[in-house]
């Protein structure tokens, strides 16, 4: 288990802190993740690389000289914020293009395909590579979809080799696509891993069991079967990997780096044991092994497992592979690395300094509808926090176990975002805009963007003129559902928030047209909600990481559908309080 932490919502941060202040010489801190602390080439592709935190060396100890030119590091197995992706790629950005790789999950596709259109927008050549190595994820006739585990190294191995060669964005794009075609990964699991604070691990294995084909967030695989001898696990993955080579490779001819990694909690003692076997079997098929790699290169925190990756190389692959580099967590053969003037160099604390905002003009009328936006999410973060390790531990049973770490940081970077704008006069659909931007980009993942998102559709609706009223909160939460849904593709019956916040807009849009006011129109609609989040219970997950563990959530509602219900239940309590105030103030005046 995780034994060594402070806050668990802090988790993540005080990591990349700590990490870059032990590794300044290959690495800075950057609003989003880390960047080279040394020079690139001028006019150069930069690789910029990343995913959810909790899986060191991946990602930020890839980040140095003939490696990444910088790694954006999401919250706990949770994708980084499209805004934090953004950030990284402009600041190691070399003027020749950026090209983003992630491992194939749905929440960095998103967050990534956001960042690359917002750099296209300013003139930026972004490509993206998403890994798809793991083989137990999908079938071939469907690798598009299979997940990317530990063959992420060597698609960005070769790709920043290409950049540091000189390649066109063309060119390297090739190489990585290459790479990523000729990289196939097959791991298993003896146990699960535990996240900071959490009691329990996300899931188990019986005693005397192996997961067979798990991925590295304890997405199920194949099945399981009893622990096998380290001779035979050696035989087993082997096998799986031989059943699938590459197309156009002549495995009697073939020159293949094998990498065997361990998931956390293997000893290396115990994977060269494995490997002795692994090199072995390699020798009997007549292959070439060139520079095999074991140990821990993608992790899962404590999870005790490992994989094998086989990489099919060509003339040019083996030579990018085997060009130098020099990364905390990677380093082979000589390289000359400048590092940067004391003010690129040093940490940047941009994310952490006070708000400066552009606060355009409001009503007074509106700058008193931002305080009440404001008390309402200082109520929403009151009911996260209280109820964080719940959430996380319903999360655990069919996902990753992050939503209430998650939550924690979005809602409370919201309210300090909310904070300062009020302070600074804003009005109501400033004072949403700024807080949905900063939960978006703190909290990370699949539900920061959704979140993000609804406090904008319902800051949009409001404006920074009119008092807001019930009309106009009816239309910003009708807007914010179908922004919900056309992003997140989900839809009524898939078992996510979209199943609490659907009926609550019907709810909240009939009691407003019914002549209710906002405060008795949204309890009335919580109620509505508090109900349909009972209800995902007996559903079926069918979007998300949840979705392959479906048949062990029934019976349990969805994590995203109880905290919406929890938020939007704090929000009419603190409607009712500030009626209170308001009648009591009247009072006292007359």
């Amino acid at each position: 288990m995780t034994r060594l932490f402070n806050e668990p919502s802090a988790f993540a941060d005080e990591m990349i802190e700590g990490f870059v202040a032990s590794h300044g010489r290959w690495v800075r801190r950057v609003s989003g993740g880390v960047a080279r602390s040394t020079r690139s080439t001028p006019g150069s592709v930069a690789l910029v690389i990343g995913g959810g935190s909790g899986h060191y060396p991946a990602f930020g100890g890839l980040v140095g000289q003939g490696l990444a030119h910088g790694a954006a590091m999401g919250n706990l197995f949770a994708s980084p914020s499209a805004q934090q992706v953004y950030n990284v790629a402009k600041a190691a950005d070399n003027g020749g293009g950026v090209l983003l790789g992630y491992g194939n999950y749905a929440g960095d596709v998103l967050h990534f395909t956001q960042a690359q259109e917002k750099l296209r927008a300013e003139g930026i050549d972004c490509r993206s590579i998403a890994v798809t190595d793991d083989i137990s994820s999908a079938p071939p006739s469907e690798r598009a979809k299979r997940r990317g585990i530990a063959g992420d190294l060597t698609v960005f191995k070769v790709a920043a080799a290409a950049s540091e060669a000189g390649f066109t964005m063309d060119q390297t794009v090739q190489i990585a696509e290459r790479a990523n075609h000729r990289t196939r990964s097959f791991g298993v699991a003896f146990s699960g891993c535990t996240l900071p604070g959490a009691e329990q691990p996300l899931f188990t294995v019986p005693e005397g069991r192996m997961a067979v084909g798990m991925g590295i967030h304890g997405e199920p695989g194949i099945g399981e079967t009893d622990i096998p001898t380290a001779d035979e696990l050696a035989e087993l993955m082997v096998a799986k990997l031989f059943a699938e080579i590459p197309e156009g490779i002549d495995a009697n001819r073939a020159r293949v780096v094998p990498i065997l990694n361990g998931l956390g909690s293997v000893k290396y003692e115990e994977l060269f044991v494995v490997y002795r076997r692994v090199a072995q079997l390699l020798a009997e098929a007549g292959l070439d092994v060139v520079d095999p790699q074991v140990g821990e290169l993608v992790t899962s925190f404590d999870m005790a497992g490992t994989s094998l990756t086989l990489f099919w190389l060509d003339e040019e692959l083996e030579q990018l592979w085997l060009a130098p580099a020099d990364a905390p967590a990677f380093r082979r053969g000589a390289v000359t690395a400048q590092a940067l003037e004391a003010n690129a160099a040093g940490t940047d604390n941009s994310e952490l300094a006070d708000v400066e905002l552009s606060i355009p003009d409001a009503t007074a009328e509106s700058h008193a509808g931002a305080v009440r936006v404001l008390a309402a999410l200082n109520a929403a973060k009151a009911v996260v926090d209280a109820n964080a390790e719940e959430l996380g531990r319903i999360d655990a049973i069919a996902g990753d176990g992050d939503h209430g770490i998650g939550m924690e940081r979005g809602v409370r970077a919201a309210v300090e975002a909310a904070t300062v704008a009020v302070v600074h006069g804003a009005g109501a659909a400033t004072t949403l805009h700024v807080a949905g931007d900063a939960w978006a980009d703190k909290a990370g993942g699949t539900s920061g963007a959704l979140w993000g998102m609804a406090l904008r559709a319902v800051g949009d609706a409001l404006g920074d003129v009119n008092a807001p009223d019930g009309g106009a909160v009816a239309a910003g939460v009708s807007d914010a559902a179908a922004a919900i849904m056309k992003f997140g593709k989900a839809k009524v019956g898939d078992k996510t928030l979209v199943d609490v916040l659907v009926p609550f807009r019907d709810a909240l849009e009939a009691g407003v047209q019914d002549g209710q006011s906002l405060t008795e129109a949204w309890g009335t609609a919580v109620a509505v909600a508090e109900s349909a989040a009972e209800a995902t219970a007996q559903l079926l997950p069918l979007m998300g990481r949840a979705r392959p563990h479906a048949e062990k959530s029934l019976g349990t509602p969805d994590a995203g559908a109880v905290s919406m219900a929890l938020i939007v239940r704090a929000i009419h309590d603190s409607l009712l309080e500030q009626n209170t105030a308001v009648e009591n103030t009247i009072k006292e005046t007359a």
